[in-house]
């Protein structure tokens, strides 16, 4: 396998993507798409991509940095969880890819579920890692991010230096005799705040989180459509030690969902691809190939939401 750096123009705007392809560039490889959570970027899965191409995965794997996020520009006003699922449909399009497996972690998680809610004839398989959008909890920093005034306070913290000196404490911490996971965590944090000294992702990460949480919480939940799961092969991946999002809502979304697999990471926390990759890449290739795709589309769904209805 090889990776390479790529853009796609979409609608004027760039976006930037991770490639990684079987060596003999073989063009049915199918398809993984792995989305990062807010203020990330196509980064945070390197170390998977990386673990796959070591193992000889034949698999093609696509790390998308985010409108707004990483190297992809980004429109101003709509950073809507259906604005991410659109770029993704459009992005997919573009590349000339019809079906595909969708992971998401955090904010990518609620992603990439309308995704595979709004076009279910593009989803093959779907991989919630610690994902938004499956229940209220989530840390208290990022209910502070959504309240009035935010939009001020993240820019003014990036140009006084005080965010800067945030992101190096975590990196300092990183260097702390810790257990791995935590050290990789702290890592991760700093990454992702570091990214919020970019005036433009700073604009990015405060509308899109006032999009999904409020100061009681999530606000955005994609709870009571998961039943429409049934057919989906899908797995859902939990640090057990996960201070952003309860590991509790592992637990409640693989229990609404028809057939699904739970995998606990116990000694991870928020990135659990990030703290084990390894064990995080042989878990998702074997999913990938211990299950069929799904053939799904908007009709098969009628007679669901119809009986739903009753």
């Amino acid at each position: 396998m090889v990776s390479t750096r790529r853009t796609v123009t979409l609608h004027g705007h760039r976006m930037a993507y991770l490639e990684s392809a079987p060596a003999d560039g073989d063009p049915s490889a199918e398809v993984v798409v792995l989305i990062h959570g807010v203020a990330g970027s196509s980064a945070t899965w390197a170390p998977v991509i990386e673990r796959l191409e070591h193992d000889g995965s034949r698999h093609r794997f696509l790390a998308p940095d985010l409108l707004g996020h990483g190297e992809s520009t980004g429109p101003s006003g709509d950073f809507s969880i259906g604005a991410y699922a659109n770029g993704l449909r459009d992005m997919l399009s573009a590349l000339g890819h019809r079906r595909v497996t969708v992971v998401g972690h955090s904010l990518g998680g609620g992603v990439a579920m309308q995704f595979a809610y709004q076009f279910p004839e593009l989803c093959s398989r779907l991989v919630l890692v610690s994902s938004g959008g499956l229940g209220r909890g989530v840390s208290p920093t990022l209910r502070l991010a959504s309240l009035p005034g935010a939009g001020v306070v993240v820019p003014l913290l990036a140009r006084s230096g005080a965010l800067g000196l945030g992101v190096a404490a975590l990196r300092a911490a990183a260097a702390l005799p810790l257990r791995p996971a935590q050290r990789v965590s702290l890592t991760e944090y700093a990454r992702h705040a570091g990214s919020l000294t970019e005036r433009a992702h700073a604009d990015a990460f405060v509308d899109t989180i006032r999009g999904v949480i409020g100061p009681w919480g999530q606000r955005v939940s994609g709870t009571d459509r998961l039943y429409l799961t049934e057919g989906l092969p899908t797995l859902v991946v939990w640090g057990r030690r996960d201070p952003i999002i309860p590991v509790g809502h592992a637990y409640r979304a693989a229990s609404l969902m028809p057939g699904s697999t739970l995998e606990i990471f116990d000694d991870s926390g928020h990135f659990p691809h990030c703290d084990e990759p390894a064990r995080f890449a042989e878990l998702l290739a074997g999913f990938c190939d211990a299950t069929e795709p799904a053939d799904l589309d908007a009709e098969s769904l009628g007679p669901r939401l119809a009986a739903d209805g009753a």
